[in-house]
């Protein structure tokens, strides 16, 4: 466990955030060596499958994240005031509807697939594997939930450690079975969607024996997994808006890859390796953000408003940090990242369209990194709401910008119209976080 309510930020901040920046790393080359797996193995009709299915798994799996981010962020307010009846009930509450609620998911997307698929226009020659793909990785809404319920547990009390162990094993599992069974037995895209759900379940069943054996102080008892009221209009009041607010991005997302679709296979594939791209560089900058709120919350649990200026400066001075250095890197490499995910004659027009969005790209970095260090400072003040706004504001300009842009100029208008979402985005946050921080009451006055 960390305490963050005393010592230097940066320590915290960077030892915190550390192991979630190489827990998304990780999980990023997993992602990135699947697309591959499947580009080369099976083909690029399945690197544009999975990249379309990508949108609709990502709108479950954030809003899946978005409660669990919610609830460790009350958990972590609890854990700042040395409340732990109150972190376990949090957690209590957290795993029974959040399982419940992602049971039904899963159930509904399996039976729905094929009218997803339809209603996104995917293409007739890949319309097949992708409803096959996407009913299998729905399959794992529960465990995902429960994982990421777990982690967020761990997160709360300062263990951002031991989520990327189980993560580690869990993606090495995964691109290990996609290697032999796709790559030496040549089995189809079903397989790598199964592949996926086997590592969503171990990682599930790892977080709940180390929780049960290493970290009883966290495990709920007796009367504590009892519904409480209050907990749970807590639970509602911090999980839900951020459950949304995560939920609004990928809703974005998919009506872009509607647009992406409507290029072509060549640029559906190419617009599957550029996002992940765009997930390297702009993902970590949310493990940077995950520690500022948690720190946040942890000091505003104690009522310790100066240590939240000091925090919170040192967070975005490492977000800003980052972003210009994943910027250089995407843009000296932007070619070699795309001719990563393609062979065969359809590759040098892949690459083509691929580099040319990152020689855009790179250069916005930075702005997602100052999004997210500010998303951060809202989620652990607890103003959900703020979050709401910022990302629904970011989206909308972003899709409607794409709209007009990629049909004159390709996917490399999808690079343009989200350097104009991020930049409103934080016309309107930047103001209102930077007035919160001055009227902050000081310690002394309280």
């Amino acid at each position: 466990m960390r305490d963050m309510t005393n010592g230097k930020p940066f320590s915290h901040l960077w030892r915190y955030a550390l192991p979630l920046l190489m827990a998304n790393w990780l999980q990023l080359a997993y992602n990135a060596i699947d697309s591959i797996i499947a580009g080369r193995f099976i083909g690029q009709d399945a690197l544009a499958a999975e990249g379309t299915a990508a949108p609709v798994m990502n709108l479950v799996i954030l809003s899946i994240s978005g409660l669990c981010i919610g609830a460790g962020i009350l958990m972590s307010e609890h854990f700042g005031a040395k409340n732990m009846s109150g972190l376990r009930k949090t957690i209590a509450v957290t795993l029974k509807t959040g399982i419940m609620i992602a049971t039904c998911v899963a159930l509904a997307g399996f039976i729905l697939s094929d009218l997803i698929v339809k209603a996104m226009e995917v293409p007739e020659d890949i319309s097949r594997i992708t409803a096959t793909y996407l009913r299998i990785t729905f399959l794992g809404a529960p465990f995902t939930f429960a994982y990421n319920a777990l982690a967020a547990a761990m997160k709360s009390v300062g263990d951002s450690k031991t989520p990327l162990r189980f993560l580690a094993f869990c993606s090495i599992l995964n691109a290990v079975l996609d290697l032999i069974l796709l790559g030496i037995f040549h089995l189809g895209i079903f397989t790598s969607a199964m592949t996926t759900l086997v590592a969503e379940a171990a990682s599930a069943l790892l977080a709940f024996h180390y929780l049960i054996t290493k970290t009883r102080e966290l495990v709920p008892h007796g009367e504590e997994w009892k519904y409480e009221h209050q907990i749970f209009s807590d639970l509602v009041r911090y999980g839900a808006p951020t459950a949304l607010q995560q939920a609004i991005q990928p809703i974005g997302k998919v009506l872009i890859q509607g647009q992406v679709n409507m290029l072509g296979v060549s640029s559906m594939a190419a617009f599957h390796a550029v996002t992940r791209a765009d997930d390297f560089a702009c993902i970590p900058e949310q493990g940077i953000s995950s520690a500022i709120s948690t720190y946040i919350a942890q000091n505003r649990g104690a009522k310790k408003n100066e240590r939240i200026r000091k925090g919170f400066a040192t967070g975005i001075a490492m977000e800003a940090a980052y972003g210009l250095i994943i910027a250089l890197v995407t843009f000296a490499l932007r070619k070699h990242i795309v001719a990563l995910f393609v062979t065969g004659e359809a590759a040098e027009d892949v690459i083509s369209i691929g580099s040319n969005y990152l020689s855009v790209m790179a250069f916005l970095y930075l702005l997602p990194g100052m999004t997210n260090g500010f998303q951060g400072f809202y989620r652990g003040m607890g103003r959900m709401k703020m979050t709401i706004l910022g990302t629904t504001v970011q989206i909308s300009f972003r899709t409607l910008f794409t709209m007009i842009l990629a049909p004159k100029i390709g996917i490399r208008g999808i690079a343009w119209a989200s350097g104009i979402g991020w930049n409103i985005m934080l016309l309107i946050e930047v103001p209102i976080a930077l007035w919160s921080l001055r009227h902050l009451p000081s310690e002394s006055t309280k």
